[in-house]
């Protein structure tokens, strides 16, 4: 290597696997070079959360970051951790500072069918990574109190709406985005569908939301039809907005193969939806690219917090590793690809199809194994160290 890969360190039983997947999969193999970033909350904490905007920022400046699973603290994180406030999500700050497109793919394994029989083919997520209700404030409202959407410019007040007047107590939230960030998001799918010859299906609720649901809609039309739409039909594929409940419906009816174009929310409750109905939440590739190319690899799950109480107790765990070592793999791939290694690429994947073969020959993690059926291959579930160790033999 001669370009670090930012490195973002993360909690709980995924911190446990980062430190493994490097020390079995990585560091035997590869000279590798990182800029260090502890995410773990601990960490965030003392830092009054000044990390993460430091570790975005590396990002930015040097273009390949991989990052650990890490947690958004609630009340009872607060409380269990000491901390000094409820800090809000790592990766919503380092979405808002790179404004990039959350792309994600189920990590297709011969033995493990999907749930849904029609889906032969994966199904891509792009999620919009900035705004809506991770961007949100937020208000509880009193009895009698009334709420009020305020437009204001250059300090002088020139719109305001009624949003409701409280006849008991209630609660307000006011979202926002902005048409740069859509045009962004835009041109991040467009171009991804492009390079993975997917066709594009975008749902919203414009029917509903007539304005802010609506100027997404149009934003896409107006980018499609301008720059994109000779080019999808070159390659053969093409873009579709309809409402986000038809899109749903289409999708189940599907073989799969499109690139589901989704909003913020959205892309954070469907994606897990698809992956699930893949095989696992464990089994999802994840990256964060931004209108100027810059890349942040991720796994698509959380801290898998009930394994690492476990390993805590001494236990040993079987803690699906597979998403997290893609994260690696990714970010490795994307490293000697602009750099111009070809042996580190060449490396990256040569361990995805060793991790591949490991679980089709049947040595996988206990949550694999209800899913897995292979004619002639009986699943053997390995603990967590042991399954990245038989990953190790494999490549």
């Amino acid at each position: 290597m001669t370009t670090p890969l930012v490195e973002m360190d993360g909690d709980e039983m995924t911190r446990v696997i980062w430190r493994m997947i490097k020390e079995i999969l990585i560091e035997p193999f590869v000279d590798l070079k990182t800029e260090y970033y502890d995410l773990g909350l601990k960490n965030r904490d003392a830092t009054d959360d000044e990390v993460t905007v430091m570790a975005a920022e590396a990002a930015k400046r040097l273009g390949v970051a991989v990052k650990c699973a890490t947690i958004t603290p609630n009340a009872q994180r607060v409380e269990e951790y000491g901390l000094k406030k409820m800090w809000k999500s790592p990766n919503g700050t380092i979405r808002r500072i790179m404004d990039g497109t959350v792309f994600r793919t189920p990590i297709i394994v011969r033995g493990i069918t999907p749930y849904v029989a029609g889906w032969s083919k994966p199904i891509s997520i792009a999620r919009h990574a900035y705004g809506d209700i991770y961007n949100a404030v937020e208000y509880s409202v009193n009895e009698g109190e009334s709420a009020y959407l305020v437009v204001c410019k250059d300090g002088l007040e020139i719109k305001r709406k009624l949003i409701h007047s409280f006849d008991c107590p209630g609660i307000i939230q006011g979202m926002h985005n902005t048409e740069n960030s859509i045009r962004a998001f835009a041109r991040s799918c467009f171009n991804y569908a492009l390079s993975e010859k997917l066709s594009v299906w975008f749902g919203a609720k414009d029917t509903i939301s007539k304005i802010y649901d609506h100027r997404f809609k149009d934003i896409f039309a107006e980018i499609y039809q301008s720059e994109y739409a000779s080019l999808f039909e070159e390659a053969g594929i093409y873009y579709m907005y309809t409402l986000i409940d038809d899109v749903a419906a289409r999708i189940m009816r599907s073989d799969g193969g499109v690139l589901w174009v989704c909003k913020n929310y959205d892309g954070d409750v469907m994606s897990d939806l698809v992956a699930t109905a893949f095989g696992s939440l464990g089994m999802m590739s994840s990256v964060l690219v931004s209108p100027d190319g810059k890349f942040e690899y991720e796994a698509a799950h959380g801290t898998v917090t009930r394994h690492y109480y476990a390993h805590l107790k001494g236990e040993e765990t079987s803690t699906n590793s597979v998403a997290t070592i893609w994260a690696w793999t990714g970010a490795l791939k994307k490293r000697g690809e602009l750099d111009g290694i070809e042996e580190l690429s060449a490396f990256a994947d040569r361990l995805e199809r060793a991790a591949l073969k490991t679980i089709e020959s049947g040595y996988m993690t206990g949550d694999l194994i209800p899913l897995f059926k292979f004619e002639g291959v009986k699943p053997v579930k390995l603990t967590t160290l042991e399954f990245l160790k038989k990953i190790a033999e494999n490549i």
